[in-house]
Parts: C-alpha cells; structure tokens; sequence
C-alpha cells in the first residue's frame, strides 16, 4: 500500500509510505508557511521516490482539531491532489497520530487511559481522552472522549498526557516526558490510516474539526452619514 500522508494541524508534514515503510518526509515548523511550502514538498517527495500521483493507493489527510488557516492549508492541498490523480482521499484526526505514536513506542499499554493535548493558542489546548489496546496484538488506541478545546486546567486530572500541551503547561497537566513537545506527524498519520483500511475499519471524510467559530465577520450595512 503507497499513500501519502498530510498534516498542517500544526507543523506542516508530509510523509510518503509504502507499508510500514517511510519513503521519504517533510516537515515545517513555519505555521505560517502552510500552504506555501505543501506542494513543493509533495512534488519533490514524489519525484525523489520516482512515483507519481497516480501511483498511490490513497491520499490520508489530518482532519484537525487545528487553527483555521493552517489546517485549510493542508485540506484544500489533499482534496486537490486526491482529485486531479482520481486516488481515494481518507481523513484522520490529527491528535490520534500521537495516540498511536505513544502506544506503538510502548510508553502507555494494557488498557491505560491518557490524554492527546495540543496546542490550541489563547492559553487553550486541543485535547482528547483515549485508552491504549489492552491486547499486544493491537496497535491502534481507543477514542473515549472528544476532541474538545479548552484550557489546560479544566482537562480530565490523575491521567498522562502525550503531546506539546504537556511542555507549555506543566502545571496543570501530567505529561509523557517522551511526547511532551511533539505534534502530530504524517509518518504516524499513514500508519494509523493503513492499520484501518487494512483492519476493515471505516475513516472518516476530511471535515475538519475546527471546534472554534471562525474569528472572520461579514460587515455589516454601514451607517448612515448624519447631518
């Protein structure tokens, strides 16, 4: 299986896989770069793998929680990509990339619950609760509770969390010392979106998951000049 993984919840990352196997990858910790940077790294991962759009089996996006710029940035990049090669187009939330990344690195097993956190700006994070397999023979974790976005202090308290919200707020969260400054990662993002296909279980499409209303306002009428 050949897919190409994107995300844009937080660094920019573009992985290649083939299997279990990493191809190549791209990452940018310019947030403000997204939608510039996308394209050519998805053109030069191709080309130094000497593969083209056509080739692949799936294009696997991250569907969020993220910042509204960033993540269309990444979204409207796969939809595009997905369409113009006719490959299928597979969403997947961002924050169970870190999940997996924790339960395949053996930091948290035997049914352990813990939290994903992000970073959300404003003092907030995005965050959800999962619970790691208690069977070996099951990579994937299990999402118990939602993605919601809110201040570190009002998360769930007495269960490890994997991810940056860990190293911007020590004091209120319990972090993964392993994962406290890491975001999600394409690389991750592929390998949970094979082990579903090949496991038969349904992904969801790349509606992403803002969890804010949008900051932008349609004016309103203007006000009539008085006299």
């Amino acid at each position: 299986m050949l897919l190409l993984a994107l995300d844009t919840s937080a660094a920019a990352t573009v992985a290649l896989l083939h299997d279990d196997v990493v191809v190549a990858r791209f990452s940018s910790a310019d947030t403000r770069s997204h939608a510039e940077v996308l394209a050519p790294a998805v053109q030069r991962i191709l080309a130094d793998a000497g593969v083209s759009g056509s080739d692949l089996d799936a294009v696997v996006a991250g569907v969020g929680p993220g910042p509204f710029t960033g993540l269309r940035a990444g979204l409207v990049t796969a939809r595009t990509l997905s369409f113009v090669w006719g490959v299928p187009l597979h969403g997947v939330m961002s924050l169970e990339a870190l999940a997996y990344d924790a339960v395949a690195g053996g930091v948290l097993a035997d049914g352990r619950g813990f939290l994903v956190g992000t970073d959300a700006r404003r003092g907030e994070v995005y965050w959800a609760a999962y619970r790691a397999p208690a069977s070996s023979g099951r990579r994937l974790p299990e999402l118990v509770r939602g993605p919601h976005v809110g201040a570190a202090s009002t998360l769930p308290k007495g269960q490890p969390l994997v991810g940056r919200a860990a190293s911007l707020y020590p004091d209120d969260v319990e972090g993964v010392q392993a994962f406290a400054a890491a975001d999600p990662d394409a690389v991750s993002l592929g390998r949970v979106a094979r082990s579903r296909l090949l496991a038969g279980e349904p992904l969801p499409d790349t509606t992403p998951l803002y969890l804010r209303d949008s900051d932008a306002r349609v004016p309103g009428p203007r006000k009539r000049a008085t006299a």
